[in-house]
């Protein structure tokens, strides 16, 4: 699992593997407090695989940041992570593209 993390012009841009399971969890958490943005952006575009591990470690992302005041995008999601996350009703919690 390969996760990278950035900070530009205030934004934090998260990158995720492949994968998004329970393998990623220190990796993920790691890639959200390295950087304090105002804003987070959760590039899906490389992963084909979330489980309900994934969807707990964003929901713990959104808890973490609440005291910061922050937005969390999920972006480039193909149709089958995309699918866990209207699913899961995530759109009522992060914006979804």
């Amino acid at each position: 699992m390969s996760i990278s993390s950035n900070l530009k012009n205030g934004s934090v841009t998260i990158t995720l593997g492949n994968r998004f399971d329970f393998t990623a969890v220190e990796e993920f958490r790691r890639a959200y407090t390295e950087h304090e943005g105002r804003s987070y952006v959760v590039d899906f575009r490389h992963t084909e695989y979330m489980d309900s591990s994934g969807l707990g470690m964003l929901l713990n992302m959104k808890r973490a940041l609440k005291d910061l005041k922050t937005s969390i995008k999920l972006t480039s999601c193909r149709p089958q992570v995309k699918k866990v996350l209207l699913i899961s009703r995530f759109e009522t919690e992060f914006s979804i593209d």
